[in-house]
């Protein structure tokens, strides 16, 4: 009987650790289910031995294997200032009082047995063995479940594809990991960084009908005024590097259809899926009269001819619009990117192959992010000029993230246009590409 009241007066409500569950920070508890078969056994053998005198019937012995099996759950009566008693304790799953019936103790709370159930799939615990992850109780089986991804957005579990397989996408620089459904579902994301809206966040849209997310809103250029300090200092940066624009060339944001009315009246422009800027220039030429006119018996002149020559032709760039509501470096790559457009335009470029132009756009739009992004780091560019780079750490991620969108651009204009635009800067300079192009309309080899 000695062994028979240790187990009663040491219970173990809490099952006991096993071992951690696959280096996951899950860990799984195991009830001491020997001990409590060892308990009950002696307890009914005691009964047996009651009825053998006759003191016991079929009922008395039914009701003594139900006691024998509620002993671990039996309210405890406990006396003395420290410690409260069992019937002044509430239920942690409804909040109501046990009475003299039977409770199950876990981390220090108390439950019914039909309110002590899975936090995963809400049903009761019957078993003795379950496991705990974060204080919360859960099946075995369910336990499990919490090792498979989730998606980051919706925050379900990815499905299997028809093979079985877990099947889920991973943005390539954010790492967010997404069901493949997103992409077509109508799941908002952001304009500016093209991150998917997860679930209890919120987007902002503008009247364009682009969505952005908070944190790309708030570093966002909303109106002309407000982007001309930036636009100045990309003029700065281009007269650092001896490529001073003379003239001066109007800066303005614009919605997306005053872009795309543009745009559509404008020869250059690429078939792109969305303008997020452009330069807009004049062609002018000159006439020039190359054969003199006679005069007819009306005392008219006629046969004046004119002949446009391209000794006499020079351009001139109206303005450079640049897409409302992006964020300031994301604002200021695309101007840096069609300032060029504005440079090669003024300093006598002959038309160039939409390759090279946008390449070497996009070249000079990386240097620019680059200067701002990489300051103070071991940049490899040769052409760190002095800017006003950021120090907030957010906007500094996001200017990564612009930067690894004009390098891994694949697209067969501005990606490998830049490719063998910052190949040839690399290689020859900035200087010597250049003037390669100008006076061949191709990148150097």
């Amino acid at each position: 009987m000695e062994w028979l009241t240790h187990i009663f007066n040491n219970p173990s409500d809490e099952p006991r650790n096993v071992k951690p569950w696959a280096d996951t920070g899950y860990k799984t508890y195991q009830a001491e289910d020997e001990a409590l078969d060892r308990a009950v056994s002696l307890s009914l053998h005691e009964h047996y031995q009651r009825s053998a005198k006759g003191h016991d019937t079929d009922e008395d012995l039914a009701r003594a294997f139900q006691e024998s099996t509620n002993l671990l759950m039996k309210p405890e009566k406990t006396t003395g200032s420290s410690t409260v008693q069992l019937e002044n304790r509430l239920c942690s799953g409804c909040s109501t009082g046990f009475g003299s019936g039977s409770f199950v103790n876990h981390l220090d709370k108390f439950w019914h047995p039909h309110c002590f159930r899975c936090h995963l799939c809400h049903t009761p615990i019957c078993s003795r063995n379950f496991s705990t992850w974060e204080k919360h109780p859960y099946h075995n089986s369910c336990i499990t479940r919490l090792s498979l991804p989730k998606c980051d957005i919706c925050n379900n579990f990815f499905p299997a594809n028809s093979a079985g397989a877990i099947e889920y996408r991973v943005h390539p620089f954010w790492k967010q990991k997404y069901c493949p459904k997103h992409e077509s579902d109508g799941t908002p994301r952001c304009a500016s960084c093209e991150r998917f809206q997860i679930i209890g966040e919120q987007h902002v849209s503008l009247d364009d009908g682009r969505k952005l997310c908070l944190q790309c809103l708030n570093l966002s250029i909303m109106d002309t005024e407000e982007c001309q300090p930036l636009y100045y200092s990309i003029l700065d940066f281009y007269e650092g590097l001896n490529m001073k624009i003379n003239q001066h060339i109007p800066m303005l944001l614009v919605e997306r259809q005053a872009l795309n009315t543009a745009k559509a009246g404008h020869k250059r422009h690429h078939n792109i899926p969305e303008t997020r800027g452009l330069c807009l220039s004049e062609e002018r030429s000159i006439n020039m009269i190359t054969r003199r006119p006679t005069l007819n018996r009306g005392n008219k002149m006629v046969d004046l001819k004119r002949t446009t020559t391209n000794l006499k032709r020079h351009f001139e760039v109206t303005a450079i619009l640049v897409l409302y509501g992006l964020p300031r470096l994301l604002t200021g790559s695309l101007i840096a990117h069609e300032s060029m457009h504005a440079w090669l335009r003024l300093n006598g470029f002959r038309k160039l192959d939409p390759v090279v132009e946008e390449g070497i756009c996009q070249v000079m739009a990386h240097l620019w992010l680059e200067s701002e992004v990489m300051a103070g780091s071991s940049s490899t560019s040769k052409y760190s000029v002095k800017s006003s780079a950021t120090n907030n750490p957010i906007e500094k991620e996001l200017g990564k993230f612009f930067l690894q969108q004009i390098t891994n651009d694949n697209s067969p204009i501005y990606g490998k246009g830049f490719q063998a635009g910052y190949a040839s800067m690399m290689r020859f300079g900035l200087p010597r590409t250049l003037n390669h192009i100008k006076m061949t309309g191709s990148f150097p080899l």
